[in-house]
């Protein structure tokens, strides 16, 4: 039987633009897509702890060090500049990994900055 597990998370990040003119995705600052064990391209979900809206896309890279978060295309709709989303990728698990898998995340705070650093349940 295989699980689908949370792999990677990226928690209270910042929107800080959003592009309605745009083929859609979410866009992020790659450094922390390598943070939170995100790779490009990968699909998403992501909520909005402004609206309560969920959304699944995937992670495209921005510019490297920017701690940009663009929502893009029809995303842009969900969201809106200054509000707080959640990040998650998740992995398909057998059993026996899942039992075992940590998560990877980060906490972020002002400016999109790293307050927090986890693997599942423990700080790093």
């Amino acid at each position: 039987m295989k699980k689908i597990m949370l792999s990677g998370k990226i928690h209270t990040a910042t929107i800080t633009r959003c592009v309605i003119d745009y083929e859609g995705s979410l866009e992020i600052d790659p450094e922390l897509l390598a943070e939170a064990n995100i790779l490009p391209y990968e699909k998403i979900l992501v909520a909005n702890r402004n609206n309560g809206s969920r959304l699944e896309t995937y992670a495209i890279p921005g510019v490297p060090g920017s701690r940009d978060f663009c929502l893009n295309g029809p995303a842009a709709r969900l969201g809106k500049v200054g509000d707080i989303v959640t990040i998650m990728a998740f992995s398909v698990c057998d059993e026996e990994e899942a039992k075992t898998l940590k998560p990877q995340i980060i906490v972020l705070g002002e400016d999109n900055q790293i307050v927090m650093r986890r693997r599942g349940r423990q700080e790093i």
